[in-house]
């Protein structure tokens, strides 16, 4: 996950991918005239945002904005939030009706109030016409009752950041595929004193992705498919059991870790391996270029299961019912996504933002450099919020009530043993599904 100030230094990097790619107003001017979507007389959006971790494609971002306004009339106004920020100005702007018109936030967050969201159906399903199919988990996020709330405009993949010099050192030539193997793999570095650290804090995006990944490997859901509580279970304790010994390897504090704190350590060397988004690289290439020489990156070892349980953030992006320019919202999302603007777009977020839809033309930021490769799988390779179960919003509930991570949180430093934790655990989403 992203650290806004150690990100901030690449705030001299351009838009290179956008500036070169031709004339956008032009391109902007002929979309506008045949879209479908035609906005209304003297339209306007405000639409919040997730705080820019790559000021380039903050960049590229607000020139599709530029162009669009300039092409339409209408007026957008962007306002960037922190992560944390989102839900909560989502969830008063949808209690009320007022507010933004449109917000991009992250997960589950449109299914905490799935009737507040317009529907766009129509928007979804003509990129799916030409460049899709959308995947598994972006359609988990977008749809609630088989209705499409949101549209998931992009993916943000948390894979697994180390250092070249520590894997070797510790006597694995290849980074291990398996759990097993990556459990010998964190023993031996800290032998060596090159630990690992993940975050057992409430981080939202890392400690939420590593510990839903540890979890569903071993066989382990809180819900099974029909929302029935089941984290009950012997896989959930072999979970358990094997996150404890990963723990005990990892650099004392991560207990309390929150989103940025992997990426200071790692930066300053107290760490040689976790998980989070290419921030950590892009950071090293600009601060540290020997750390990023000596960094790769890996996807998460598949567990007992048999096949990648990965949880990787999705970027969802709603517009409220209460909208007064509802055409012009949906053909902005749709103009945004257009591959003539989407591509371009993507490669100045630096691989940080990863496709939802199979089909989008290849993007040159995968492969210009082979150590950004791994975060183009981030949608293909995820499962959605509720693991075997439908996103909703008791599972939105549960996963921004840290539920799973403070399971193993709980059990990692002692406070509870196995069946204290699974209890604790089966307790809080009792309590969740009772009263959503």
């Amino acid at each position: 996950m992203p650290i806004l100030d150690r990100r901030s230094l690449l705030g001299g990097v351009a838009a290179a991918g956008l500036a070169g790619s031709g004339d956008f107003l032009g391109f902007a001017r002929a979309w506008a005239q045949s879209s479908e979507w035609k906005p209304e007389p003297n339209a306007s959006i405000a639409l919040l945002r997730w705080k820019r971790f790559v000021p380039s494609e903050d960049e590229a971002f607000m020139k599709l904005t530029d162009a669009f306004t300039n092409a339409t009339g209408v007026k957008v106004t962007v306002t960037n939030e922190s992560y944390d920020d989102i839900q909560p100005k989502a969830s008063v702007a949808a209690n009320t009706g007022q507010g933004p018109d449109m917000i991009w936030g992250l997960y589950s967050f449109p299914a905490l109030f799935p009737d507040k969201c317009l529907p766009v159906d129509d928007v979804a399903e003509s990129l799916a016409k030409r460049y899709g199919p959308w995947y598994p988990s972006a359609e988990a996020y977008g749809k609630v009752k088989g209705r499409w709330i949101a549209i998931p405009v992009a993916f943000n993949g948390g894979y697994i950041n180390y250092r070249i010099s520590a894997v070797k050192k510790a006597g694995f030539d290849k980074f291990p595929e398996d759990t097993g193997g990556f459990l010998e793999l964190c023993r031996a570095m800290k032998k060596y004193n090159t630990p690992a650290g993940f975050a057992l804090g409430h981080a939202t995006g890392d400690g939420n992705a590593w510990c839903h990944w540890a979890l569903w490997s071993h066989g382990g859901n809180l819900v099974d498919a029909n929302e029935k509580i089941v984290i009950n279970s012997p896989e959930t304790a072999k979970a358990l059991t094997y996150v404890k010994s990963l723990y005990e390897t990892f650099v004392p504090g991560t207990v309390s870790w929150n989103d940025s704190s992997n990426n200071k350590a790692f930066l300053s060397g107290d760490i040689y391996l976790t998980n989070n988004g290419i921030s950590i690289y892009a950071a090293a290439k600009n601060e540290n270029p020997k750390i990023a020489e000596d960094m790769d990156h890996a996807v998460f070892p598949v567990g007992p299961v048999g096949k990648p349980t990965e949880f990787q953030i999705s970027y969802p992006m709603l517009i409220f019912r209460y909208s007064k320019a509802p055409n012009a919202c949906k053909a902005f999302i749709a103009y945004m996504m257009d591959a003539t603007n989407y591509g371009p777009w993507l490669e100045a977020a630096q691989g940080y933002l990863a496709e939802p839809l199979a089909k989008y033309p290849p993007n040159p930021i995968w492969t210009k450099d082979p150590k950004n490769a791994v975060f183009a799988q981030a949608a293909k390779r995820s499962l959605a919020a509720g693991g075997l179960a439908p996103v909703s919003e008791r599972i939105a509930a549960v996963l921004a009530d840290f539920v799973i991570v403070d399971m193993f949180a709980s059990h990692c430093t002692g406070r509870e043993d196995v069946k204290g934790a699974i209890r604790n655990a089966e307790r809080a989403a009792q309590r969740i599904f009772r009263n959503t």
